[in-house]
Order: C-alpha cells, then structure tokens, then sequence
C-alpha cells in the first residue's frame, strides 16, 4: 500500500473510504488474440505469446508499469498463460542465455524490469484464475490475477478475503512474495501468513526448468522455498505462476471453503480529518505527529479494541502554486460490527486533532459494506500516475521532534521538482505481531507503523532533483543511524514490497548496516541458502535480489 492522492480527498473520495497505494493498467490475456499481429510468434511447443518490437502491442507493454522513469525495452515479451508456458519459456531464455524478469502486475518501483541487461520479460498478466482447489482445501490464485479481482471472487463466491493491499491492480505474483499488508493486516495478519502453498518455476544447475509445488506442511521437501515466499521478496528464487491459500488455524478436517480464509467485517466505518496549512506550525506539526505515533505505540495489540481500524496520517508537501491545501489528513477505516466501532473511531480521530492549531476539520463517520469500502480505497489511492520515487521504514515508535522538524522543513520548503510529495504513517501491528519472527520470511513483527515516503512528478527532465529531493529528506530524517532505519530501539528497516537501490548505495546509507539486513533481518542467511538451492545459476537477479555464495 502508498498513500492517497491529495486531489482525491479534496475531491471528498475519503469521505466513503480511506486509503493508501499506486496502480497499473492491466493487459488482455494473450490468448483473447485470435489472430497474431505483426511482429507476433506463437512460440513453438507452448511458450506463450512472444511479442517483439514490430508488434504494436509492444509499446503498451513497455510502459505496462506504474512507475513511468521507467520503460521496459527487452528483446521480446513473452505473455504466458499457463504454469507449462511459463517453463517452455524460461528453459528458453536459459539455453539463449537471455536475462529475465518477470511482471504480474507492474508496480515495482526500482527498474528490475527496466533494467537494460534483461532481454526477455515474462509477463503473467494473463494468468488471473481464482478458484477452490478441493483437493488441497484452499484457494489456488494465479500469479497474474489482481488485489480487487481476487477480493471480489473470493467474497461473492465464499465470503472471504485476504488481508492484502488496497490498489486494485498490484498483481499477486510480486504482493504475497513481500508478505502483503492492508486495511485488515491488524485484524488477520499478513495476506503471506495464509499462503499454504505455492507453485514456482526454478532452474536447476544443469539450465532445466522445472515447476515445483512447496507447501507449509512439515514433511514437505520444499518447505525451506515456501517459507522464503512469505516475505523474501520477489525475483529471486524463480517464477511464482500459482499460489494456495489457507489460514493456518483452520481446521485440518474443515472441506467448508467459508471456514478456510478470514471473513470480512460485514461493514465498516470510515473517517477523516483535514488539517489546512494554515495555522500548521512547527509546534502544531510536531504534536500532530505526536499524537498520532503515541496513540498506535498504546493501541497496536492483538487483543486491543482497536484491532479492527486501520488508519493512516498522510503529510502532504507545499504545491508550488495555488491553494495550499491540507498539511496533512488523517484516514481511518474501523470494523462496524464492534457494537462500540462508532465511539471508538470518533475517540481516534479526536487524538489527533489534541493541541494541534489551525482548524482541524473532522468528517462525519460513514458506513459502507465491505466490499464497497474496500472500492472506495481503491479509487481514492489509483488516481495518482506519473514518475515516482519512494521508501519506507518499519517503526516500533512513532517519529520524535527532531524528526517531525526535517519533515516540516522538507515539505513547506519550494522550489522543489514534484507534483505531490508525501509522508505517510500507516497503521501496523496488531495481528501481524502474534507470528513469531522466524515463522516467516516476514521479519518485521513488532512495528506499530509503516512509514512511506514518496515523491511524484510527470516531467522526465525533473527526474535528477526529484529523486535527490526525497533521498535528502530520508537521509536527514534518519540521520542519527546513518541515513537509514536501522532496526533498534525505534526503527526495524524497510518493506521489502517498496524496494529502493539507495539502501545499498554507501553515499546514501552510511549506517554501515548492509540492505539485506534492513529488509530481512536475520532470515537472509535462510533465504540465501535457499537461493543457492533452487537457483544455483542465479537466473533471477536484480539489484536488490538475495545473493548465495555459491551461485555462478
């Protein structure tokens, strides 16, 4: 999840739902092509579609990804539609010796696809199914398929969901990889602590492709490739084409599909609260950011009454012209079946409001099924398209003075190359803290925030300042531990699911703690050791993949 488009809350979106994240336009399935365009090979022995540049569809999937500085310009794509395809394909561009990526649904923010050593993308957008796998007792989604296609199958069909993110089109194939969080993480955990099983395509060292099958079930052979699919981040152990999902504490003699994922709350609560930036002073946005940390810092239990509301303080930079608008906004979502949600939710959005000047405006509280509220999320944070940069911080307390000081300087200051910069805190903990640290790939389980730092701009020539911009606001913000949220007292590294290269850059990182260790903590030698298994000739990599030793 990012955060929310400023012109969608003046627009008064938030007034039906809350929100955080970034889309990607989807593409048509490969096979809904009848007849192939120019340019386009129907790959012998079933590879897939493989689209070269002559093809007209090229230059759609090109700039198929949300992040527009970034263009992707391989050899060829190759769109699969079948976990056999994805294997013809791979064992291809192995024997071709052609670098690879692979893209669900387009919204990585670094240039792994991009990347101009990687000659051949491996697009799945075409491999969206969601169904229940009776044999397996759990619910087979597709690589491909994305966040609001998958909720809406899953709930018309069986009245369940996953608690994954809020942007409709992040494709599934990269969110569970990186553990997946949303709206209803504090009430059921991570969308990847329910991930059964998953099917994943791996070279072997001799170059044969093969499709492995790994499960969550002790005696499984696999179990070390499942276990790094739950927070390890994706291209770096093969090609993830289907995943099976079931909650860990269902019964093991259940066959009721109902009974197997989290239900939903039948409705839900949302509401907000507006601070303009006038009256917004130091002092006011010191205490605004005070409020808001402390009040998570003491209500971030599993058992709090307060695990059902997920919410969010998002700080907005000083537009260069015209109205200033917000400084800041505050966005909750709260259960509606608590018989106190109503009373509890006003109660947090009075917090924030606590000695901060200025005329905080607080929205009436609404209620909306489900389903709809989960839409309205959606709408409010896919609005915002254009050439990004962001990072992150896991925070185990919320952002002290000094903190909040570099942020107020950093977003009133103008002068600055971007069209909506952001900070954003959003809420963590709760359920996501019960698993324990090694159970997963996930690592990160005694935060009580996300942290989310982002920039936005549309013109390329602003891309140099853009990106220094932010890079400068993290640095300071972080400037006790070197530049970075190194885990400690009050920080535990960054989300794996926003990668960002600046965290093996030592002119950015000065912490002297390695990247790996801001987003894995101590599984990477896990994950290293199972890269060195399934992927001894380091056929995915990036800048950012896990690294084995003994690879070649």
């Amino acid at each position: 999840m990012t955060v929310p488009s400023r012109r969608s809350f003046v627009a008064g979106t938030l007034t039906a739902g809350a929100a955080v994240g970034l889309a990607a336009a989807g593409i048509v399935p490969a096979h809904a092509q009848d007849t192939p365009a120019p340019g386009t090979t129907p790959t012998p022995g079933g590879g897939g579609t493989l689209v070269t540049p002559e093809d007209p569809r090229y230059a759609a999937l090109s700039t198929r990804g949300s992040n527009k500085r970034f263009t992707a310009r391989p050899d060829a794509f190759r769109l699969a539609t079948t976990t056999e395809e994805v294997v013809r394909a791979v064992g291809d561009a192995v024997r071709e010796g052609k670098r690879i990526a692979v893209r669900s649904g387009g919204h990585c923010y670094e240039n792994v696809v991009g990347d101009p050593a990687v000659r051949l993308v491996l697009d799945l957008g075409g491999m969206n199914a969601v169904t229940f796998d009776a044999r397996r007792r759990a619910f087979m989604v597709e690589a491909g398929a994305q966040l609001m296609d998958v909720y809406k199958r899953l709930y018309y069909g069986w009245g369940v969901t996953l608690p994954g993110g809020a942007s409709a089109t992040v494709g599934m194939g990269g969110h569970v990889t990186g553990g997946g969080y949303g709206a209803l993480s504090r009430a059921f955990g991570l969308a990847a602590d329910h991930l059964y099983a998953v099917e994943v395509v791996v070279v072997d060292a001799a170059g044969r492709a093969r499709a492995v099958i790994a499960t969550r079930e002790r005696h499984d052979p696999h179990r070390d490739l499942w276990w790094a699919h739950t927070g390890g981040g994706g291209g770096n152990f093969g090609v993830v084409t289907r995943y099976w999902f079931r909650s860990p504490d269902a019964s093991r003699h259940c066959t009721d599909p109902s009974r197997l994922l989290p239900r939903p709350p039948g409705n839900v609560l949302a509401g907000s609260v507006y601070f303009p930036r006038e009256g917004m002073d130091r002092a006011s946005f010191r205490r605004l950011i005070r409020n808001h940390g402390q009040w998570h810092e003491q209500n971030s239990g599993a058992d709090s009454p307060y695990a059902g509301l997920f919410g969010g303080l998002v700080l907005y930079g000083r537009p260069e012209t015209g109205d200033p608008g917000a400084a800041a906004i505050g966005f909750a979502h709260m259960d509606g079946t608590r018989p106190d949600a109503e009373r509890l939710l006003a109660d947090f959005l009075r917090t924030l409001t606590e000695g901060v000047g200025g005329s905080p405006q607080i929205s009436e509280i609404t209620s909306q099924p489900w389903l709809t509220a989960t839409e309205y999320l959606a709408a409010a944070q896919d609005g915002d398209t254009g050439r990004h940069k962001i990072k992150s911080a896991y925070l185990r307390r919320g952002h002290g003075d000094a903190q909040a000081d570099v942020l107020y300087t950093y977003l009133n200051s103008t002068g600055n190359r971007h069209d909506s910069a952001s900070v954003s805190f959003q809420s963590y903990g709760g359920r996501i803290n019960t698993v324990p640290g090694h159970a997963t790939a996930s690592s990160h389980r005694d935060s009580v925030l996300k942290a989310l730092y982002m920039n936005t701009w549309q013109d390329p020539d602003a891309d140099a300042a853009a990106v220094d911009w932010l890079r400068r606001l993290y640095r300071d913000v972080f400037g006790a531990t070197g530049g970075v949220p190194v885990p400690g007292r009050d920080t535990d590294g960054c989300y794996v699911n926003y990668p960002d290269i600046d965290m093996a850059d030592p002119r950015w990182n000065t912490s002297g703690v390695p990247w790996h260790r801001l987003y894995y903590k101590d599984a990477y030698p896990r994950l290293q050791r199972v890269k060195a298994a399934y992927d001894p000739r380091d056929v995915f990599s990036h800048a950012l993949s896990v690294r084995a030793e003994n690879v070649r």
